[in-house]
């Protein structure tokens, strides 16, 4: 399984940007693709997750709100719409794969990820 995350980039606070990120490879092995970011300095930590199939969707209580996650099933994409960005969502964010449904929000129970895109957000 491949994933290949786009969309960062800089933004102001107040403004928005949305991530995508495209699986390829043995796609049918993933139930759960899920969204991570890790600010300099700090742990790698969970943002948000999607099931494949019933597309139910669980959020950090930092982004609730704030970020959307949906999925293209057909585009085998995952999807990052983030609003109203506060510098505190600076980071380098990353789509994960994994296998099964128990512990949606370990880090540890992911076992494909991307390479990560940059999100600047300014005040």
């Amino acid at each position: 399984v491949q994933l290949v995350e786009s969309g960062g980039g800089p933004v102001q606070a107040g403004g928005s940007l949305r991530l995508s990120c495209v699986t390829t490879g043995h796609t049918f092995a993933n139930d759960a693709m899920g969204w991570f970011r890790q600010a300099p300095g700090k742990e790698r930590e969970f943002v948000a997750v999607i099931t494949w199939a019933e597309g139910v969707a669980m959020y950090a209580d930092s982004v609730k709100d704030r970020f959307t996650i949906s999925r293209d099933n057909a585009k085998n994409t995952v999807y990052l719409q983030m609003s109203r960005l506060t510098p505190g969502d600076t980071a380098v964010y990353y789509c994960a794969a994994r296998t099964g449904l128990v512990g949606l929000r370990s880090i540890h129970e992911y076992a494909y990820w991307g390479q990560g895109t940059q999100v600047t957000v300014s005040s």
